[in-house]
């Protein structure tokens, strides 16, 4: 999927898009967000952990974490570059 097709279906899905990035090494311990979040690695690479289990998204990967998910964020020597969407 290209970023004007990811972009485009947060939009019809009723997302809000934004690019953003965080910097390398940048550790979240266990959290939730009272939104719906969709992401895609557009640079660098993230792993979000969610019941104990690591995923690691790099570039043109795509994940979605629902509201209330517990999970954790641990971004790549790199830093990470991603637009996500929060609805």
């Amino acid at each position: 999927m290209t970023i004007d097709e990811f972009k485009a279906d947060l939009i019809r899905e009723g997302y809000q898009p934004r690019f953003s990035s965080l910097p390398p090494g940048q550790v979240a311990s266990d959290h939730t967000h009272e939104f719906d979040a969709r992401v895609m690695v557009l640079g660098g690479e993230i792993t979000i952990v969610r019941d104990g289990k690591p995923e690691t998204f790099r570039v043109g990967d795509s994940c979605a974490v629902p509201s209330g998910t517990l999970h954790a964020e641990h971004v790549g020597p790199d830093g990470v570059a991603y637009l996500s969407g929060r609805r």
